[in-house]
């Protein structure tokens, strides 16, 4: 449920998967630096690299001010009673500046064929969800409680999922979706529900080069992850848009590249749709290295952009 005392963080931030190949003290620098830049937070995924809370431990002692937020933790990777302790410890720690993303695939066997480790909880993707969150609520408390609390939000993308977000956490982090899904989120989660939107971003005024990039990064989630084939369809994009390759329409409407001014646009457009927050993940040739010359670039543009007052 929603607490009144919490306040929306708004703005635009950075998104990232490159930190995970990257050495500490490398991942500390460029946090400082996003910090310094005047981004509003720093999400960070988890796939098979570092923890997500060793990672949000990392960047949050690197930096001062910036929310750090996961993006998310993966729930197949952790018992709700790991999750609960670890968040409890960063809320204490670092006042106000973790954000807790959930979201993940818990209801399949992807984690259990890559270690053995059999799932303890399995079924359909929000019934799920829910037990989740009431596995960690029930978890008891010994030792200091954060004040606030951790704002928690879920990577909701289908209506069900809106609807838990709203309803149990701060709100939702929708990753690989276009503007017209945030219009639809802000409608179905009402006007208080805190909305944060990832937008995936390519700073290459070579058109034909980024629309290449662009189309491998979207091909590489509507052929891989259901989930995001299924959101797709649902926002109307269909067979010619997805089988034997994304096509056009369905890159330009999740991937925004170019330079300065159509990515402002696109972050624009999330903000009068309903967005509270956009964070960009910029996409490169190389995602193996962390992009700081292209988050450099961008913040003259982004920095300072915000939601309109509703």
């Amino acid at each position: 449920m929603h607490d009144e005392t919490r306040t929306t963080l708004g703005g635009v931030g950075i998104w990232t998967f490159a930190f995970d190949p990257q050495p500490a003290p490398l991942v500390r620098e460029a946090a400082a630096e996003i910090e310094e830049s005047g981004y509003t937070a720093v999400w960070f995924g988890e796939a098979f690299g570092r923890d997500t809370f060793g990672q949000a431990s990392l960047l949050l002692n690197a930096t001062r001010r910036i929310t750090v937020a996961s993006g998310i933790a993966n729930i197949a990777f952790r018992d709700p009673i790991a999750t609960a302790t670890a968040t409890r410890t960063l809320g204490e720690a670092f006042t106000g500046r973790y954000v807790l993303g959930l979201g993940g695939h818990r209801v399949d066997d992807t984690v259990h064929e890559l270690d053995g480790y059999p799932m303890p909880a399995r079924g359909r993707a929000v019934a799920t969800m829910r037990g989740y969150l009431d596995a960690m609520d029930a978890v008891p408390a010994h030792g200091p409680a954060p004040r606030p609390a951790p704002r928690r939000v879920l990577a909701a993308l289908g209506p069900k999922m809106l609807e838990l977000a709203a309803e149990r956490t701060w709100g939702a982090h929708p990753y690989f979706v276009p503007v017209e899904h945030t219009a639809r989120a802000r409608a179905l989660m009402g006007p208080h529900a805190f909305l944060g939107v990832e937008q995936a971003v390519i700073l290459d005024t070579d058109l034909a080069r980024a629309r290449e990039l662009a189309t491998a990064h979207v091909a590489g989630y509507v052929d891989n992850a259901a989930h995001q084939e299924a959101n797709v369809r649902r926002l109307g994009f269909g067979d010619a848009d997805i089988t034997g390759g994304p096509s056009r329409r369905l890159v330009d409407a999740i991937v925004v590249y170019g330079g300065l001014d159509a990515i402002r646009r696109r972050v624009r457009e999330h903000f009068a749709a309903g967005a509270d927050h956009v964070c960009v993940q910029v996409l490169t040739a190389d995602p193996s290295t962390l992009p700081r010359h292209e988050w450099r670039e961008l913040a003259p543009a982004l920095v300072g952009e915000r939601a309109p007052v509703r």
